[in-house]
């Protein structure tokens, strides 16, 4: 996931929440890897050799979510032929995973605290409950202290999940990340599918790093995998990447294109006095020349 100053601190604190049955919440922009990191504290842990389970809260509609998580005996309602455990039971030993938890109804909160609390479940149609013993991690996209004011999420519920905490940067904030994951997306879907791929030119390396991101880590790794619908022959070049990814040097033209407006204005009204020019652009001498040698301007010809 990266190895810069944000993401080093971010796993050194996971590490010690790993070492922990502490519930985790894992807050950041959908892409930025929030279920890669969970399942790293998972790997971490003392509950490793255990099962995994995840649920994706807002894929699962609401009358259905309480038989998902809790499970359900036979005959328990229309269509049940046949016993279900449920997601907390599956996981027993073992870890949750609460996948956009700010998804989740008001009344499914509800009976979610409960389990928590009691580590118990009660599957729909059975006579009694079952203890379960399972580290939850809950994971959103979503301001959940807003949501708390707003009414829209319990605040009992937001204190028991929010006891660690990690939040994962976007891509944008992690620049120093993207040769990385790029080159390491690039050899692992090119050992996938056969085809390898030399590597990134500076030109097309400087577009990655300019573009910002919207789509995080899942958007750096589609641009990857649609390199291989038409692979370079060599390194990826500046014409290989998508246009979406392209149009951020647009903009750098224009921002360059104006600049060098103002550098001439300012040297035309001083007469080309460089000293003064700079002045007149709140510049150092020193950068005012770099400025000139970067557009390649001289002064005209009488």
């Amino acid at each position: 996931m990266g190895k810069s100053g944000l993401m080093t601190s971010l796993f050194a604190y996971a590490e010690k929440v790993a070492r922990t049955d502490s519930t985790l919440l894992i807050t950041g922009e959908t892409g930025t890897g929030k279920d890669h990191l969970a399942r790293y504290v998972h790997s971490r842990s003392r509950r490793a050799q255990q099962a995994m389970m995840c649920i994706n809260c807002a894929a699962i509609p609401d009358t259905l979510i309480e038989s998902e998580l809790f499970g359900y005996e036979r005959g328990a309602f229309t269509g049940a032929q046949q016993s279900y455990p449920g997601k907390f039971k599956l996981a027993d030993k073992g870890t949750l995973l609460l996948d956009e938890i700010g998804d989740l109804s008001f009344p499914a909160q509800a009976k979610l605290l409960r389990v928590i609390e009691e580590q118990e479940v009660f599957r729909i149609g059975a006579r009694r409950s079952e203890s379960v013993d399972v580290r939850i991690i809950a994971s959103t996209n979503r301001d959940l202290e807003s949501m708390v004011a707003e009414k829209r999420f319990r605040p009992d519920l937001f204190f028991r999940l929010n006891v660690a905490r990690i939040h994962v940067p976007p891509l944008r904030q992690r620049r120093e990340d993207i040769p990385l994951l790029f080159a390491h997306f690039l050899e692992e879907i090119g050992q996938h599918i056969g085809i390898a791929i030399d590597g990134t030119s500076s030109e097309a390396l400087d577009c990655l790093l300019r573009h910002p991101w919207p789509g995080n880590i899942r958007e750096l790794r589609n641009v990857a995998e649609s390199l291989f619908i038409d692979p370079p022959h060599g390194l990826v070049q500046l014409q290989h990447l998508p246009p979406v990814v392209q149009r951020c040097l647009d903009g750098l033209e224009r921002a360059e294109a104006s600049e060098r407006e103002r550098i001439l204005t300012a040297l035309f009204a001083t007469h080309w006095n460089k000293c003064r020019a700079a002045k007149e652009l709140h510049w150092s001498r020193m950068t005012l020349y770099r400025k000139l040698t970067k557009y390649q301007i001289t002064k005209p010809l009488d």
